[in-house]
């Protein structure tokens, strides 16, 4: 292997486990609140995506098998975090809303951010916002390699082009 190649490796692992890492204690710090990370991700999506969203979407938005994301939806309608509604509009259509429980769980995993801040603190506000544009940049080519458009950039609801000129809506 040449050594860019091996560059590239290397510095795809560090991204890798550094995601993980991050994940793994928000998944700690997730679990005061009584939801897990892919649950807080629902709720997320439900709560900041203004249009309404089906399980059809939320499995293009976490990257996740339509019947990974079915059996994620039947365990939190269980729990009482939310609630699958027929669209009034289009009646063969299910829309996923949070229940009052799905609210206040969210509301609680909100206010879970103590190791989030920690880990963050480590860059400076300028960091951060180079970090978050290179990470976009990183994820619109990764998109892009598998044919994939989105119109945001998750988890926020800024268009790509609002933060990679670009990159189309």
């Amino acid at each position: 292997m040449d050594e860019e190649t091996w560059h590239l490796f290397a510095l795809w692992g560090i991204l890798h486990h550094t995601g993980w890492a991050i994940a793994r204690n928000r998944e700690i710090e997730l679990s005061q609140a009584d939801t897990t990370l892919m649950q807080a991700a629902v709720m997320t999506l439900v709560s900041i995506v203004k249009e309404p969203m089906t399980p059809s979407e939320l499995s293009r938005w976490l990257f996740r098998e339509p019947q990974t994301v079915s059996s994620l939806l039947n365990t939190m309608e269980k729990n009482g975090l939310l609630r699958r509604v027929k669209d009034l509009d289009r009646r063969n259509m299910v829309r996923v809303e949070l229940t009052e429980k799905g609210q206040e769980t969210y509301a609680r995993s909100l206010e879970k951010t103590e190791t989030l801040r920690e880990i963050m603190s480590c860059l400076s506000q300028e960091e951060r916002s180079n970090l978050e544009a290179y990470l976009l940049k990183l994820m619109a080519a990764a998109l892009k390699c598998l044919g994939v458009k989105y119109r945001f950039a998750p988890p926020s609801t800024r268009p790509y082009s609002a933060i990679l000129p670009n990159q189309e809506d």
